[in-house]
């Protein structure tokens, strides 16, 4: 699609991007709420973080159903994603602190905002050479970030009980899924910014 048949950067997919990058402040607000000890504030958080997550397939369907693919878009829904899944992230390696696996948290987090962020920066400055949109391996990486957020922010500590101790059983495995899909893309996703960059040169050479 070239530059006159673009469509314009005022639709409702980029719409639904700009309102889950609003909404992060919301969730951080309602997930660190009386210092994450209120199951009330955090059940209302998970509730908040689900529809955010969910407005992420919503736009996307909604791109590519009605042609609404634009590069603001492209850049706009990675960014969204990375906002909410970092302030997650962020609050609830604060809400464990105290927790003997708090380190352990704080680590992930490093990890994954490093790997994040950087990829962030990087599509900034590829962005001269071409668009590079998320990949198929960072959609998985997302849904797994998700889910694994989704249950951590879930008071599944404070309900302590056999069903929810195995639900936080099952969240540190799709944790430590994430962690790893997050790292690997980020490899791979480097890799393919230095194949745009290189191709781009090539191109301008002959």
């Amino acid at each position: 699609m070239d530059g006159a048949t673009q469509p314009s950067n005022l639709n409702i997919a980029n719409a639904l991007t700009v309102v889950r990058i609003v909404g992060v402040p919301f969730f951080g607000w309602l997930l660190l709420a009386h210092d994450g000890e209120s199951i009330g504030f955090r059940v209302a958080a998970w509730g908040a973080f689900a529809l955010l997550m969910i407005t992420d397939r919503i736009d996307g369907d909604l791109a590519r159903k009605y042609d609404l693919v634009t590069d603001f878009g492209k850049l706009a829904d990675p960014i969204a994603d990375k906002a909410l899944t970092g302030m997650a992230f962020v609050g609830l390696a604060i809400i464990f602190n105290d927790e003997s696996f708090g380190w352990l948290f704080w680590t992930i987090t490093i990890v994954v905002l490093v790997r994040e962020w950087g990829i962030t920066v990087m599509r900034f400055f590829i962005k001269k050479y071409d668009v590079m949109p998320a990949s198929q391996g960072g959609k998985i990486k997302t849904t797994l970030q998700a889910f694994a957020i989704g249950g951590f922010v879930l008071p599944l500590e404070i309900w302590n009980n056999p069903l929810t101790d195995l639900l936080l059983f099952i969240t540190w495995i799709l944790m430590a899924g994430a962690v790893a899909v997050t790292v690997v893309t980020g490899v791979m996703y480097v890799r393919d910014a230095r194949t745009i960059r290189r191709d781009a040169r090539a191109a301008a050479a002959s």
